[in-house]
């Protein structure tokens, strides 16, 4: 196991590490097995038993002949992603650029190899070892040795999360890949432990550990090396311990004759010496520092003696019929069509990047997309464009010269139409079952309890959005975002919304934040927020399942901060909830507006000083309060948010003093409105709300 100080030393500069100083090493610690057996009484003796067995087995083992150069033993590996649709879920490409570095560095084909240090060239070893993914699954199906699995387990890298998928460990070397390696960068168990719990054995390691492309960097890429090391029965260069640099650590050994005693290194310093050696091997993979480039004679011949022991099975994962039924015996078939594309969601105008996965032995392919362009194509990698909004399918047929295999995926991309719908949006959400039935996006990432419309409670009609929020829900994020508006040809854009919820405990924190995006959801910008805490609680604390009772418990927020910056044509807005185990959270009455351009905004002069409408919000009458300097010929009109003239609810000449004119909104439906004041002055508009 790795202590991810040591990862986070290859891949930073030594100045940044002291931040990184609390992540754990935990090279075979017990504790983080979850099997009944590793809590008995005798658990410790048993390994006992087990490592003394392989030590004496591997000074005893004499290797027939010279496997090295990249041919001597194949390992089938398997790649299980555990992931929640994030980071985490790297791609394919990733995955095979880790098994590059693991083959380059097991076969001495990395090219840092020949920096070692002079005083060690001469023990630099070609383990003789080729890692290759699976290309059948324990069931004899087609794989292309990745596995992919959506689970929130992914931040935990424990034994759970290993129990959502083991091979067989006899037929595979297993890599869990995750956003956490419970609380390290990557750990295993060396034979004498994982012996004993054959579903647990192999090797958890953060995605950003993984290959040195993707989520992960050259710096970080050695770790998975280091990882094999260890399920390979090596230990730290400086023994058992897991914690370099203490002068204890002379007094460890690591069982190799030809790497000299060390306290250990959590730098690459070269000319490091210490426990009375002229030169520690700081360059080896199984050091801490972050300039690994090799491993040594002794260390090869104690990894090939793990492998031919049948400790933990390791002997019969390069038997041939173990290559035959794991699909790596160099027989491969072609036997899948697959893609994967960069976006799913864009506006029309824009592109996406479609990439073929197909496996195995793939000579050629052939696409089509419909409503793309171009709308056929032989490339591996290719970028189609969207010109008009749809839901579009993409059909993929490859072939080995021989065979054929095809894959048809509806609704791969949702092009948004550009430019969007016209304001104002006005949403109750009356006329619908789920969100997507008006267009709206619902992102539930751990498919539990997302954005859904209910008719248990509304502010206005009988439906609203809910998201049933309680204590499982902890730590969760979902988000609710809309399609694109026009508000290209609008200013003084307002959104305004009706919301309720309720703490379940005192110490309930759930967050809801609004965003809005000016590039059809590239980027988003955070406008308001509101938090349980203080202003989202509209009723109370709530032991039960909050249903809000009566207008009372629903509060009205208005985001009046979204600046000219957002008159663009593919506009959206999200609502991102963030769940602390709280109680629900109803959304209604979702509007949008923007003053029409046209509709002027030519300041009054000192004659009218005041243009202020009472009560703003109103629930049926306004007025509309001016204060008038001199007497003038003064035009009232009530305006929709497009710009149309509703009705002109005054004409005529008013004194000087102040006036109190009725506006006619009780009779109009609920959203926003403008009084456009017209004087010999000039133009000034007033907003009203009609609740």
């Amino acid at each position: 196991m790795i202590r991810s100080l040591f990862f986070l030393a290859m891949a930073l500069p030594l100045s940044e590490l002291s931040a990184q100083e609390s992540f754990h090493c935990g090279n075979d610690e017990t504790h983080r097995i979850g099997a009944p057996i590793a809590r008995t009484a005798d658990f410790a003796a048993r390994v006992a038993q087990r490592t003394q067995e392989l030590e004496s087995f591997t000074r005893n083992f004499q290797e027939e002949g010279e496997r090295g150069g990249g041919g001597g033993y194949v390992i089938p590996v398997v790649f299980h992603i555990i992931h929640n649709n994030g980071p985490e879920n790297i791609s394919d490409a990733q995955i095979q650029d880790a098994v590059r570095i693991l083959n380059n560095d097991f076969n001495r084909l990395n090219a840092d190899w020949d920096n070692v240090r002079p005083q060690f060239q001469d023990i630099v070893a070609d383990i003789g070892i080729e890692f290759r993914l699976a290309t059948k699954d324990p069931q004899g199906n087609c794989t292309n040795g990745i596995t992919r699995t959506v689970s929130p387990l992914t931040n935990a890298g424990d034994d759970q999360m290993k129990a959502l998928i083991s091979w067989p460990r006899n037929r595979y070397m297993q890599v869990w890949v995750a956003a956490s390696a419970d609380g390290a960068a990557g750990y295993t168990f060396r034979p004498g432990t994982a012996d004993w719990i054959p579903e647990e054995d192999g090797i958890v390691i953060q995605h950003t550990y993984v290959g040195a492309i993707g989520t992960s960097s050259t710096g970080r890429s050695r770790a998975l090396t280091h990882e094999v090391g260890h399920w390979l029965n090596l230990a730290h260069t400086w023994g058992n311990s897991n914690n370099p640099g203490l002068d204890s650590n002379c007094n460890e050994d690591d069982g190799v004759s030809d790497t000299p005693n060390t306290r250990g290194w959590t730098s690459c310093t070269l000319n490091g010496a210490s426990c009375g050696s002229a030169l520690d091997n700081v360059e080896n993979y199984m050091e801490y520092s972050y300039c690994s480039k090799m491993f040594t004679e002794g260390q090869k011949t104690r990894m090939i003696a793990a492998l031919n022991s049948n400790t933990a099975q390791r002997n019969q994962l390069w038997q041939t019929n173990t290559l035959i039924n794991s699909g790596v015996n160099g027989n491969a078939t072609l036997c899948a069509a697959r893609f994967s594309v960069n976006r799913r969601e864009i506006c029309a105008g824009s592109s996406v990047v479609y990439t073929d996965e197909s496996y195995h032995n793939v000579t050629s392919r052939t696409w089509t997309f419909p409503g793309g362009e171009p709308a056929t194509s032989d490339a591996a990698f290719v970028s189609v464009y969207y010109p008009e909004g749809g839901t579009y399918a993409v059909t993929l047929t490859a072939t080995d010269g021989s065979n054929l295999v095809s894959t048809t995926e509806q609704n791969v991309i949702t092009v948004l139409s550009n430019p969007g719908q016209a304001p104002p949006l006005v949403e109750s959400f009356e006329s619908a079952s789920q969100p997507d039935d008006l267009g709206w996006t619902v992102v539930n990432n751990d498919g539990d309890n997302g954005y859904t419309i209910t008719s248990s409670a509304a502010y206005t009609g009988s439906k609203s959005v809910r998201i049933l929020n309680n204590l499982s829900m902890a730590g969760r994020l979902d988000q609710l975002v809309t399609p694109t508006f026009d508000m290209s040809g609008v200013s003084d854009i307002v959104l305004s919304f009706r919301y309720a919820y309720a703490r379940r405990t005192t110490t309930s924190a759930d967050q809801l934040r609004i965003f809005v995006s000016n590039n059809c959801g590239e980027n988003w910008s955070l406008r308001g927020q509101l938090f349980g805490t203080s202003d989202l609680n509209t009723g109370g604390i709530v032991t039960g399942n909050f249903i809000p009772n009566g207008p009372a418990q629903w509060g009205y927020k208005e985001i009046l901060t979204i600046n000219s910056s957002f008159q663009v044509s593919d506009m959206r807005i999200r609502f991102d909830f963030f769940s602390d185990g709280g109680n629900n959270l109803y959304l209604d009455d979702i509007n949008l507006n923007g003053t029409p351009v046209n509709v002027g905004l030519v300041e009054l002069g000192e004659d009218v000083s005041g243009a202020v409408v009472v009560p703003n919000p109103t629930t049926a009458n306004a007025d509309l309060r001016l204060r008038m300097g001199t007497t003038d010929r003064v035009r009232l009109e009530l305006l929709d948010v497009t710009g149309r003239v509703l009705s002109t609810f005054h004409e005529g000449t008013l004194t000087a003093g102040d006036q109190r004119i009725a506006i006619p909104v009780a009779e109009r439906a609920s959203g926003i409105y403008f009084v456009r004041v017209t004087t010999s002055e000039g133009i000034r508009t007033v907003r009203v709300v009609r609740e």
